[in-house]
């Protein structure tokens, strides 16, 4: 089947409802599409002469960001990656006189690879020597980059042009320079490896030589400029360690939590447990007193979660004293306006709801009559908790406020948010905030949301000295911004051939309680496009709304990361119950190959779920014969613009003990750029998935949360870690992002296999509820 044209236009915010899209945009007004798809001719600068060989040209960038938080102007902050002394075609290159070529990575690293990956497509369009290559994280600067933002798996396919263009641009430079500089025709030279090399008789020059004739000549249109055919790829493709990993395992300061000012002061920000409620009062005296206390006070906030919510501030000298000091914080709190949820009444109500017709959400032909003439019903009753993101490095925030100017270092997915909301919660005019995006120690959704930057902000506005906020591991719990939890009964027909005529889920839908808007929760809505069995010809989707003030947010897959272990796992008991193979069953749910949708980017097509499926079943042996106490199972899921397909392969013993073997993965993410991020990024998934699926939840009670640490939310042990097998569909299509899709299939390929091996149906996340322990 053919490519669809060009989908760098057509990406949609792919499982991020406008919320998200909004969030991001909360940044200077200069993002625009314009400047996200290419740099026109018009914008690039002429800014200085040849100073010594070279020339800076366009968007110089006008300072690297520091490894250490120093301010500006001291020698810990001195710019040595970008001088005068080079040639810089566009905001991302720029190519020094001894011939190193300097690409600045635009996006958030949160351990997805970007920083490697971006830099590795401009590269190839350059034609430059990987080796060569020096790659510094960006600036954060919406005029020379564009959006600058880590979610949805965008990263990849909303830069796959833009990049190429920007390498492009500059190689056709280099190109010109060569053929100005030999006399002859801009045909006669081509690009090879960091040298332009004559065609006629193999004379060559580096791009160090040529970079002073380079700046003097015109910009080329980046919309215009030849782009290389994917068989001339050199360097996209290929095995490519990432370029912070000797930093990484050397123990540089990369991260957030590294930071470090001169004079720095250390705070931690205590909120109410009960969701929503404020501070009355607190022995603001008595922390004052304590050892290394500098200052202690009150924050009213502004009343807004994803902002600045009302808590005691407390600063040291130090991470320790400030932890020692909050465990001696006494407060009275407001709870008028408090949360009051609990896990046990939602998991009642929504027990009741979903035995009544809800609200129709999607409608195909009559779910009624394919039940009424069904020759077999199957009906389940699927539940998940929430979950937290549990990064390994908590939030975090430095912060410096003096001479009116407002500076931030955060580890943020969303950076070009924060100058809105630090203005919005503490009333700096935005265009006085300026923010140094650091490396993140994972993400997985919950850094889209800056409160933790909000709160440093306004810590450091008080105290009038640059301070390093720090939440400690139960603060990172109980204030997280959750995976919302589900559940789904589900009643499905078959005829007497077993073919799946109908489907029915009834669901939960929540809202924001006393909300002005009938917009769900974050991250809490389903649709019939997270089914994905386009055939069946009779299919209805009820919700039932129930409130909710617990935070939600986007988690990794989000939406996907529940909804395919529930329909994934339905479909197997279909297949059961129509005594089918499960392989058979589901490939018949895609129908022909074909495209569902208008061929953009973010609809489904079949040909590509059925090749996935058909891979992990070949590689997953799948109906290979096995012992008892061992089982087998499948799962496929297609989110942020993946296809992924999955083999569990299980040991069940007499107690109930899961050992997960094999993972078997096959995965279509369109050209795989760089093999050693995809592995990386599948592997990952798969064990955060199986981690999830093992022992996870997050409960409350009266608005606060049960849970605190990892004593109480397990994360899977080493033992438990199964064997990966990723393999890889090389299509034509543009490549696509790999942070989340190979996460949402594993849950149901292992709880399908527990089932072939066990006969036991399990409906409930995490699998302890039902007895079940990975081990």
């Amino acid at each position: 089947m053919s490519e669809y044209s060009e989908i760098d236009d057509l990406i949609p915010d792919v499982d991020m409802p406008a919320e998200f899209v909004e969030r991001i945009n909360r940044a200077p007004a200069e993002i625009t599409d314009e400047a996200e798809t290419f740099m026109p001719r018009r914008n690039f600068l002429k800014l200085t002469g040849i100073v010594g060989g070279g020339l800076v040209l366009g968007f110089a960038l006008s300072g690297a960001p520091r490894t250490l938080a120093a301010p500006k102007g001291t020698e810990a902050s001195t710019d040595t990656a970008f001088t005068s002394n080079v040639f810089t075609p566009n905001a991302y290159i720029q190519i020094k006189p001894d011939g190193t070529i300097v690409i600045a990575a635009k996006n958030p690293e949160i351990g997805q690879g970007v920083k490697t990956t971006l830099p590795m497509i401009i590269a190839e369009e350059l034609e430059a020597p990987w080796e060569s290559v020096s790659v510094i994280q960006s600036d954060i600067d919406a005029k020379r980059f564009g959006r600058q933002s880590a979610g949805g798996s965008q990263s990849t396919p909303r830069n796959w042009r833009p990049l190429r263009q920007a390498g492009a641009v500059a190689r056709e430079m280099l190109i010109a320079a060569a053929a100005k500089t030999w006399g002859v025709s801009k045909a006669q030279c081509f690009a090879d490896q960091g040298f332009i090399v004559n065609r006629e008789n193999n004379r060559k020059l580096s791009y160090a030589e040529l970079a002073g004739t380079a700046a003097e000549l015109p910009v080329p249109n980046g919309k215009k400029v030849p782009l290389k055919k994917r068989s001339d790829y050199k360097l996209l493709g290929t095995f490519v360690p990432g370029v912070d990993n000797h930093s990484l395992v050397t123990g540089k300061p990369l991260f957030g939590i590294d930071q470090k000012l001169p004079g720095q002061l250390y705070a931690t920000y205590t909120k109410c447990p009960q969701f929503g409620g404020g501070v009355k009062q607190a022995n603001l005296q008595e922390i004052k007193a304590l050892p290394g206390v500098v200052d202690a006070f009150v924050i009213e906030g502004n009343g807004i979660q994803t902002e600045l919510l009302s808590g005691v501030a407390i600063v040291t000298k130090s991470t320790y004293e400030a932890f020692q000091a909050a465990k001696a914080l006494r407060v009275e709190w407001d709870l008028s306006s408090a949360a009051t949820d609990s896990w046990e009444d939602i998991q009642q109500k929504a027990s009741a709801l979903t035995d009544k017709p809800g609200a129709a959400k999607k409608s195909k032909g009559s779910v009624d009559k394919a039940l009424a003439t069904a020759h077999k019903t199957v009906s389940g009753y699927y539940t998940y908790p929430f979950l937290a993101h549990a990064n390994l490095e908590p939030q975090n925030c430095t912060a410096w406020y003096r001479n009116g100017k407002m500076d931030i270092w955060a580890p943020s997915q969303t950076p070009q948010s924060i100058p809105g909301l630090v203005s919005s919660a503490v009333g700096i005019p935005a265009e006085d905030i300026t923010v140094t995006q650091c490396r993140i120690g994972g993400g997985f959704g919950r850094r889209l949301m800056n409160d933790y930057a909000c709160e440093a902000a306004a810590i450091a506005y008080r105290t009038k000295a640059p301070i390093k906020l720090m939440w400690n591991r139960e603060a990172d719990t109980a204030h997280d911004f959750y995976r919302v939890g589900g559940f789904h009964k589900l009643t499905g027909a078959l005829n007497a051939e077993g073919t799946l005529t109908g489907l029915r889920d009834r669901t939960i839908t929540f809202y924001p309680k006393d909300a002005d808007d009938s917009r769900p929760v974050r991250a809490g809505n389903a649709s019939s496009g997270n089914l994905q069995c386009p055939e069946i010809p009779n299919l209805s989707i009820e919700a039932h709304p129930l409130p909710l003030q617990v935070p939600t947010g986007w988690w990794r897959a989000p939406v996907s990361c529940s909804l395919a272990w529930v329909y994934q796992s339905f479909i197997h008991e279909l297949a059961v119950a129509a005594e089918r193979d499960h392989l058979e069953f589901l490939l018949e749910q895609f129908g022909a190959p074909r495209w569902t949708g208008r061929r953009r980017a973010g609809d489904f097509n079949t040909e590509r779920a059925i090749d996935v499926v058909k891979l992990a079943a070949k590689n997953g042996d799948w109906g290979r014969p096995q012992k008892d106490g061992q089982g087998r199972g499948l799962s496929f899921y297609f989110s942020h613009l993946g296809y992924f397909a999955q083999v569990a392969e299980v040991t069940v013993d007499e107690q109930n003990n899961v050992k997960v073997d094999r993972v078997v993965v096959a995965g279509d993410v369109g050209m795989l750029l760089n093999k050693s991020a995809g592995v990386n990024q599948v592997e990952g998934s798969v064990t955060d998935a199986l981690s999830v699926l093992a022992g996870q939840e997050i409960s409350f009670e009266n608005g606060a949360v049960q849970q605190s640490n990892f004593d109480t939310y397990p994360l899977l042990r080493m033992p438990a870690q199964p064997k990966i097998e990723v393999h890889w569909l090389s299509t034509q299509y543009p490549p696509t992002g790999l942070g989340e899709p190979a996460f949402p299939p594993l849950a149901a390929a292992v709880t399908n296999a527990i089932f072939d091996a066990t006969g036991k149906r399990i409906r409930t996340m995490p699998i302890s509820k039902e007895g079940f322990k990975v081990i």
